[in-house]
């Protein structure tokens, strides 16, 4: 996925505190006034509803073979993140060791950096500092413009991951769930795509492709599950210098 990210209105049981829409000129305002010293090395495992591999990432519409209604062909790009921060800070915050996941839909559109719907899931024993930190990081790792981004209910995170499999859950696999499998190559060595950006990130250390077996997003009106579509992990790097830049 063009790691961009989408909208999420009205969804029912689920939202317990809505996030400003990312974007407004007081959202820039504060991202530019911003002088926090702040640091974010992270593993992600990740899916979406396109193919193998997410078209996103080289056009600015998803893949346009997903069937709606009447089988007339929807643009939509549904995606699961699950992450592993190895290290990072903001301020005085400590963020290592911490996970969190996003899930949601890019739409049918993100030519102008207007994106869908998202929303958050952290586990129980993340300090709010660590959320908002969080949050205020991934404003520039993903620097998009979201119709809808709020934050779910608290539940545990499973992730683990190896050069031949990745999988994570949310709340036991009763929110969210990811299980991706190494794609096949020349030999058992995973497959790399290299110097490729992710999102806003300054660094990243290639994307390792990994169909996944399921990728499903299971709370409100908004629920969703794929299989055999696409999936890589990356791990990303970025820090305030980057964006002082």
């Amino acid at each position: 996925m063009k790691s961009v990210t989408r909208r999420f209105p009205g969804v029912q049981g689920l939202m317990m505190l809505a996030l400003a829409v990312l974007g407004t000129s007081s959202a820039k305002a504060e991202q530019q006034n911003d002088q926090t010293d702040w640091s974010f090395n992270a593993t992600i495992i990740e899916a979406c509803s396109c193919p193998m591999f997410c078209p996103c990432y080289f056009n600015t519409t998803p893949a346009t073979n997903h069937e709606g209604h009447d089988g007339k062909a929807e643009h939509f790009c549904r995606f699961n993140r699950a992450f592993r921060i190895n290290q990072g800070h903001y301020g005085e915050t400590t963020l290592d060791g911490v996970k969190f996941w996003m899930a949601g839909d890019l739409g049918g559109d993100f030519s102008h950096d207007q994106v869908d719907w998202g929303v958050f899931g952290f586990e129980p024993s993340t300090t709010k500092q660590q959320r908002d930190a969080i949050r205020a990081i991934l404003a520039y790792v993903y620097p998009v413009k979201w119709n809808s981004l709020a934050i779910g209910k608290d539940g545990a995170i499973e992730w683990k991951a190896s050069p031949d499999h990745a999988e994570a859950s949310l709340d036991g696999g009763r929110s969210a769930e990811l299980v991706l499998k190494r794609a096949e190559g020349m030999t058992s060595e995973p497959i790399l795509i290299k110097n490729l950006k992710y999102d806003g990130a300054a660094r990243n250390g290639g994307f390792a492709l990994m169909p996944n077996e399921v990728e499903a997003y299971k709370v409100g009106e908004k629920a969703f599950e794929f299989k055999g579509t696409s999936g890589f992990m990356v791990t990303i790097d970025m820090t305030s210098k980057d964006v002082k830049k």
